[in-house]
């Protein structure tokens, strides 16, 4: 699509001209460019330039000849030199200046509307001026200068460029002027050709195929899509009657101009469709368009401008398929719906790149033909043809007497141009671009093997053009997705051309892979049906037994005919086939071990199966079998070849077998079972057989499992005689290439004690010990890891932990070890600890000894571990030997503390906070200022085991005039026995003394050790533990009144006594409170039983009753309710706070002198 001029390849876009007043041509034009659509603009400094819009020809005589069909610039002339509107812009002080000024616009004026007259261009006036002198412009000489010009009122615009709102009215003006003006010209213009058309008055199909072509132009400049599609079809469908008719030029340029013309409009057309949402009347129309001109050829001389005529068809339709929107405004055609569908590969642009690439070979084939027929000519005598006038036409360019002369060509110096142009230009690059977008456009939709085919193509272009690297790599791309497809017949093909690239590229290495390969390929004569124009031949066994022997030939030191390949001493062949590697079938090498277990040094077979895909037998030297451990790999050799000794003598100190023979036959397992042991605990594994061909050709093949055996795609249908590489089938399904050899048996006791449970915040002690049985202990160390049984990890989240800076969970602290005389420290002792790992030495150790040690575990949260202990020792002249325990252990937390505060019996302050309606549900708990309230501490024995609690204390976090608290730490004089789910009680007294919104108490610190005397725990630590609580945060509030009530402790029946109610208003306002007492009839009283009191500010007031009981036991006393006014808050006390018990008589108590 490049090719084409881009006034072709763009829609239309309206042009205008402005005259006079350069200064404000800039805001003009780039208001212009921003409209949709958008205008250009052509900027003339002064009416001199005017002569820059060419003058109206002539029309034509009917009469005379026509020679062409489009002038090449007519589009061009009607984008950038042909205006559809001129606007004359004048400043207002020539306007009303003196008559010299105004006579100089006058003659402006005529001149302008002289021109444009004849082309029937618009006209729009343009007034520039300030916008103080806007009021002056509507005087005679303004009118007077829009009649001279004939414009009607709308189209003269008073433009002000000072004022920035003025200027964009004026601006919106002009855009719509133009607008409007522009539309009405290629309106009268396309009715003008319309007209010539209707009347049927031409006398030749060029001026048909002309006008629709200028009419359509006219439409689109107009954005009239429909009527421009109309006219675009109307002359496409004429040109076939043009191809039939006879012409008096010349036959072979004539066909060529008709074809040029055919090509811009179908272009024309796929973009209108495309572009408009019409995808498949697109398709369908291309379909059409090619079928129509497939078989215009023309000449034979020149039928390679056909072909590349008919590869561009398709490389600009792919271009437009590409950048078509279907979201555009539906545009419909004339065309009736077809019933036929395009098929799902011509909605994609890469299935038109593809042809057209295919095409452009076309071309250059015949183009190759063209110029051997064609004999040989100076192409100095063509530099001179260029472009002729019109469309598709080419002419000779002369000089005669200092002018130039366009002079048509014959034919057969057109067809001599033709050929030259032809033998410029490289078609091979042009062919690789074009299958290189094909392949990158069907990758992006998944279309992998369309693309690989494409790449096909890409590379035997790469291949014919000498680009072998390219082709090489792109072949190996190909011959990969052959592999995994299993294409043999493609493969074979991929593989020659590998094979001829790295002949010529003297790779000794891959022309070897890839022979073998094909070799390997699993194809008979019956595949002889199938040709391929591969540079190898035909997919037969004789080419395959050819490539063998010719592979085979080069291994063993001879050179092919027209080949530099060289293999010898200096440059042996080494190759490497692995589970992935293409030449499993030249070598496939299955091992397999027929016990899983042994003991260290005992005897166990192995079965290594051998199998070749190549079609003739394949005799091998030499056999190397090769373990993860050195010492068991042996070396194989042919008996029958006596020239393998030299090869294994190589390697002295090797094992070697000697085997009968090693010869491969065909799709048959080779099967040899040895005899193999090893000394060494762990993995014995059978790692490579490498295979000796000669004294230069090395196959190294990876060993597989029969039990993981994967057939080879290309050989998994063929129909062959299925054997087991084993003789026992069993082994052939479960047979493993490793074996696993075991430890000795240990003669160590690795004992790993505990009792009792492991507690949060103490050091717990784990005695390990070591005791020596039936080895004495060499060079022996001590793994401890700690792994947490739920699978995660021992660091805790890092969240505020003020209490605690550590963030493990669970760390392994220390080892300590016991020493004595008989177990001295190795000089070269090794101690290693981690929270999570530990690395210690064992001391050597003599048998029936012991050693032992204790591990240091902390626990900073409760969390369950998995405690393993892993020893390793040697003992003397033997492998190292490994003993492993574990032992889960959970550390659990010993005590639980809790809390809750409580207010003195019979003391209520009215706190505001609590008699909301609804609570929040992160509201901080309150406590009254200067009020006493117990802080209530309960500890929760929740271990198995009996503790001792030595004592308890607050730690404070603010000062000392925040609150007081009372007792701040108690020390018990005798531990406190502490049994297992018993509670413990301990009572703080606190009186906060500054209002604050949150006050931090302090945090809780309980002193204690486990109970020994209930118990053996002499491996745990008998230091006391601290474990830590911290109190929430309260907040502090004024009380605005608190009551309280005092009786004495106990009464005597029919004895009187008094019981109080006290209120303190703490508040600087007069408090309204209501009373009420309830007779009770245990008692006898006296005093008010309800009423209305008024408390002064910061004073109390107090309601005493006289009461007589009347019965003897724990009786209520009357209750009493009251309410203030103020705050709508009731009280009423608890019945524990209003009972007193009472006696018959008087008691007597003694009390003891403690």
């Amino acid at each position: 699509m490049e090719e084409y001029p881009e006034e072709l390849r763009t829609p239309p876009v309206t042009l205008a001209c402005l005259i006079g007043c350069p200064d404000v041509h800039g805001l003009i034009a780039a208001h212009l460019h921003s409209q949709q659509p958008p205008v250009n603009v052509i900027a003339l400094p002064d009416f001199s330039k005017i002569s820059v819009i060419p003058p109206k020809k002539a029309p034509r005589e009917n009469s005379d000849s026509v020679a062409g069909i489009i002038k090449r610039d007519w589009l061009s002339k009607h984008r950038t030199k042909i205006p559809s509107v001129v606007a004359a812009l004048f400043t207002y002080e020539n306007v009303s200046g003196d008559p010299a000024q105004w006579l100089q616009v006058c003659t402006d004026v005529d001149n302008l509307k002289a021109t444009v007259r004849g082309r029937n261009i618009k006209l729009v006036l343009v007034i520039v001026t300030q916008s103080a002198d806007r009021d002056y412009t509507s005087d005679d000489r303004v009118t007077a200068l829009r009649k001279r010009a004939e414009v009607d009122a709308k189209n003269l615009i008073i433009f002000a460029p000072d004022d920035q709102v003025e200027l964009q009215q004026s601006l919106g003006r002009l855009s719509t002027s133009f607008a409007d003006l522009s539309n009405t010209y290629y309106k009268d213009e396309g009715r003008r050709v319309k007209v010539r058309l209707e009347k049927r008055s031409l006398n030749s199909l060029e001026l048909n195929v002309r006008y629709c072509f200028k009419g359509a132009v006219y439409a689109e400049f107009r954005r009239d899509w429909i009527e421009a599609l109309k006219l675009y079809e109307d002359a496409y469908h004429t040109l076939p009657e043009m191809v039939e008719k006879s012409s008096e030029r010349s036959p072979i340029q004539y066909l060529v101009e008709i074809k040029t013309i055919a090509e811009y409009l179908h272009f024309k057309i796929s973009t209108l469709l495309q572009h408009g949402g019409k995808n498949a009347e697109a398709i369908l129309w291309f379909r059409k368009h090619t079928a129509n001109y497939r078989k215009l050829l023309g000449a034979p001389e020149v039928a390679f401008l056909h072909w590349e005529w008919f590869s561009r068809q398709y490389l600009a339709f792919a271009q437009v398929l590409e950048t078509s929107n279907v979201n555009a405004v539906q545009v419909s055609s004339v065309l009736p719906v077809a019933t036929e569908k395009p098929t799902e590969r011509e909605l994609y642009p890469a299935h038109y790149y593809q042809l057209a690439a295919f095409y452009l070979k076309e071309k250059s084939k015949c183009l190759e033909v063209a110029v051997s027929m064609s004999g040989d000519f100076d192409a100095a005598d063509e530099e001179s043809v260029v472009s002729s006038l019109y469309v598709g036409q080419f002419s000779r360019l002369l000089e005669h007497e200092g002018q130039e002369i366009m002079q048509s060509l014959t034919d057969e110096e057109f067809v001599r141009y033709s050929i030259a142009e032809g033998k410029r230009f490289h078609d091979s690059f042009d062919i690789i671009a074009l299958l290189n977008r094909s392949c990158e456009a069907y990758s992006s939709i998944m279309a992998e093997r369309t693309a690989t085919y494409g790449s096909v193509l890409m590379a035997r272009e790469y291949f014919s053009v000498g680009e072998l690297s390219n082709a090489k790599k792109i072949f190996d791309n190909v011959a990969s997705v052959y592999r995994l497809e299993g294409w043999i017949l493609p493969l074979w093909e991929a593989l020659g051309y590998l094979r001829e690239c790295s002949r010529n590229m003297n790779s000794v290495k891959d022309f070897m892979e890839y022979s073998l390969e094909m070799a390997a390929l699993p194809l008979s004569d019956n595949a002889s049906d199938v040709l391929l124009n591969g540079p190898t031949g035909p997919a037969t066994l004789s080419q395959r037994e050819k490539i063998h022997r010719e592979a085979f030939e080069v291994a063993c030191g001879e050179s092919l005919d027209k080949s530099d390949l060289k293999v010898n001493d200096d440059y042996p062949l080494y190759l490497d086939i692995d589970v992935a590697s293409p030449l499993r079938t030249v070598l496939l090498a299955l091992v397999a071990f027929h016990q899983p277990v042994v003991k260290p040094a005992c005897p166990s077979l192995i079965t290594i199966a051998l199998q070749s895909r190549l079609p003739a037998d394949v005799e091998i030297d030499q056999l190397e079998v090769q373990f993860n451990q050195s010492e068991c790999n042996f070396i194989i050799r042919n008996g029958r070849k006596p020239s393998a000794a030299s090869i294994s003598s190589s390697q002295p100190g090797r094992r070697v077998e000697i085997a009968h023979s090693l010869r491969l036959t065909p799709n048959k397992w080779l099967r040899l079972t040895y005899e193999i042991k090893s000394d060494h605990s762990g993995k014995l594994e059978c790692i490579y057989v490498i295979a000796k061909m000669g004294s230069y050709l090395t196959l190294c093949c990876r060993a597989e499992s029969p039990a993981s055996l994967n057939e080879s795609p290309l050989w998994k249908f063929e129909n062959l005689l299925q054997t087991t590489p084993t003789k026992d089938p069993c082994l052939a399904i479960s047979g493993q290439k490793a074996i696993q050899v075991e430890e000795p048996d240990p003669e160590v006791d690795l004992v790993l004690g505990s009792s009792g449970p492991a507690f949060v915040g103490e050091e717990f002690s784990l005695p390990v010990t070591v005791s020596s049985k039936g080895h004495a202990v060499r060079s022996g160390e001590l793994k401890i890891n700690l792994v947490d049984t739920r699978g995660g990890g021992l660091l805790s989240p890092r969240e505020e932990e003020p209490i605690s800076s550590d963030y493990l969970h669970v760390e392994l602290v220390d080892v300590i070890c016991i020493s004595s005389d008989q177990h001295e420290t190795p000089p070269d002792s090794i101690q290693k600890i981690q929270p999570s790992f530990g690395l210690i030495s064992v001391p050597s150790l003599e048998i029936g000894s012991t050693w032992s040690c204790h591990l240091k575990i902390r626990w900073n949260r409760p969390k369950p571990i998995m405690l393993f202990v892993s020893l390793g020792y040697s003992p003397e002249n033997g492998q190292k030997v490994h003993v492993h325990k574990s032992l889960q252990i959970e550390g659990k937390p010993a005590v639980a503390i809790s809390h809750r505060f409580l207010l003195p019996i019979r003391n209520h302050p009215l706190l505001l906070s609590k008699i909301k309606s609804v609570p929040e549900p992160d509201q901080v708990l309150p406590l009254p200022l200067n009020e006493s309230t117990l802080l209530v501490i309960h500890v929760k024995n929740c271990s198995d085991v009996p503790l001792k609690l030595l004592s308890m204390s607050i730690d404070t976090e603010e000062n000392s005039e925040a609150c007081s608290l009372q007792p701040q730490s108690v020390n018990f004089r005798e531990p406190v026995s502490h049994m297992p789910e018993e509670d413990f009680t301990q009572i703080f007294v606190i009186i906060p003394r500054i209002n604050v919104s949150k006050l931090k108490i302090g945090i809780v610190n309980l002193r204690w050790q486990r109970d020994s005397e209930n118990g053996d725990q002499s491996h745990i630590s008998s230091s006391s533990q601290i474990t830590k609580y911290r109190l929430p945060e309260v907040t502090v509030e004024i009380p605005p009144l608190v009551v309280s009530f005092e009786s004495p402790p106990h009464a005597i029946l029919g004895t009187s006594f008094i019981y109080s109610v006290k209120i303190i208003n703490r508040t600087e306002l007069i408090q309204e409170m209501k009373f009420s007492i309830t007779d009770s009839p245990s008692f006898v009283s006296s005093g008010p039983h309800s009423d209305t009191i008024f408390i002064l500010p910061s004073s109390a007031h107090v309601l005493s009753y006289l009461l007589v009981p009347l019965g003897v036991g724990s009786l209520q006393l009357p209750p009493v309710t009251l309410t203030s006014v103020r705050y709508s808050a009731g009280f009423q006390p608890t019945m524990a706070s209003t009972s007193i018990f009472v006696y018959p008589s008087q008691p007597r108590f003694k009390l003891s002198d403690t």
